[in-house]
């Protein structure tokens, strides 16, 4: 998970493409687990960089169980999308 946030929040890295899936699969199984964190950040990379519906969906769905378990930046993001 820290290497995630890690390679997500570093300028250098963040923005490639690669590293965002990279990213995304180590973040997949803590936010199965119900980790709040990793459920806001999977859920804002799959809103933010999926380019079907299904995965977009799923990223919603992510992004609402984090706001609902008090996450800051999902409430934002889910305030963002559905504006």
């Amino acid at each position: 998970m820290r290497v995630a946030e890690w390679l997500l929040d570093s300028p250098r890295l963040g923005e490639n493409p690669n590293v965002k899936h990279i990213a995304g699969r180590l973040l997949k199984q803590p936010a199965r687990e119900g980790i709040v964190a990793a459920q806001s950040r999977l859920g804002q990379l799959m809103c933010r960089e999926c380019g079907n519906a299904r995965d977009r969906r799923i990223g919603h769905d992510l992004l609402r169980q984090a706001a609902r378990a008090g996450d800051v930046r999902a409430q934002q993001e889910l305030g963002r999308i559905e504006d």
